[in-house]
């Protein structure tokens, strides 16, 4: 079974989205999230502050982020304007935007971020295939930049490429399972282009990350994951995709006792950079408080 095959099969038992992730705002979808519980721009936000900040030493300039898998741009809000899962909730949740139409929340947005002082001296560039959610995240001014694509199905154009060439950190909080490695051999000959930016990836134990890091592997990249941590994604949907998720993760072999047998999706993080840079520090020395 070729690898993006066993990830479809894998993505059949995990709750259905499709139709919230590509709406003109975020209010639906985030709605159900927040029944979810999903918090992993929360977990994730601690590793990719320590990273830009190692970035930004190396660089001495302002560091920029490519977010694969952004949707709306939840990513760049937490890391741009210090943002907390908690706070958008509340934020896009307001009884003033349940009647507002998709145009005055993009108004509403537009002044909000722009009146929140911004935390990092980043630019983030988003990569995902719904088009309404990156076009919200440009037009709040939460993406510098918005590339609507889907890597799996088709390469990256001209103008995407000469977008991607600064990239200094590619990061993914959830799209691995959903990108397989057809898109990391479609992205890595752009980001390469002008140097090797660090790639950092949460990902669902439920997905084998082996062909992906093959992939890095033909680039140059020697991948790390940070042993003995995982990280809260969210909830469980229902009891019945709990016990879809357990099987699946029995059948390759991972063990979800104390872990996803809690109730609770969990991802684990890889790093990959360029072999100098792991071997002058290490992924366990790189995180350290």
């Amino acid at each position: 079974m070729s690898g993006d095959s066993a990830f479809e099969d894998i993505n059949e038992v995990k709750a259905d989205m499709d139709h919230i992730y590509n709406q003109s705002d975020p209010r639906a979808y985030f709605h159900e999230l927040n029944k979810l519980d999903y918090a992993i721009p929360d977990t994730a936000k601690p590793i990719f502050q320590k990273l830009i900040g190692h970035l930004q030493q190396r660089h001495n300039d302002t560091v920029h982020v490519l977010d694969l898998g952004c949707s709306y741009g939840i990513n760049a809000a937490i890391l741009k304007h210090d943002l907390s899962m908690d706070e958008l909730y509340e934020h896009w949740g307001q009884k003033k935007m349940t009647g507002a139409t998709s145009q005055e929340v993009v108004a509403y947005n537009q002044k909000f971020f722009a009146d929140i002082d911004t935390s990092l001296d980043i630019e983030v560039i988003g990569l995902d295939q719904a088009e309404n959610a990156i076009a919200f995240g440009e037009e709040s001014g939460l993406l510098d930049e918005g590339l609507a694509v889907n890597l799996e199905t088709e390469p990256l154009s001209a103008l995407a490429k000469e977008k991607l060439a600064p990239v200094d950190l590619v990061m993914s909080t959830g799209c691995v399972g959903y990108l397989t490695e057809k898109s990391f051999d479609r992205l890595l000959p752009a980001v390469t282009e002008g140097q090797q930016p660090w790639i950092a990836n949460f990902v669902l134990r439920l997905f084998p990350f082996d062909a992906i890091e093959k992939s890095l592997d033909k680039w140059g990249y020697v991948t790390e994951k940070l042993e003995g941590q995982t990280f809260f994604q969210r909830d469980f949907a229902s009891d019945d995709e709990q016990e879809q998720v357990l099987e699946q993760l029995c059948d390759r072999g991972v063990d979800p006792s104390g872990k996803e047998a809690e109730g609770h999706f969990l991802a684990e993080f890889y790093l990959s950079r360029p072999m100098k840079d792991v071997a002058e520090v290490p992924i366990e020395r790189l995180l350290e408080a």
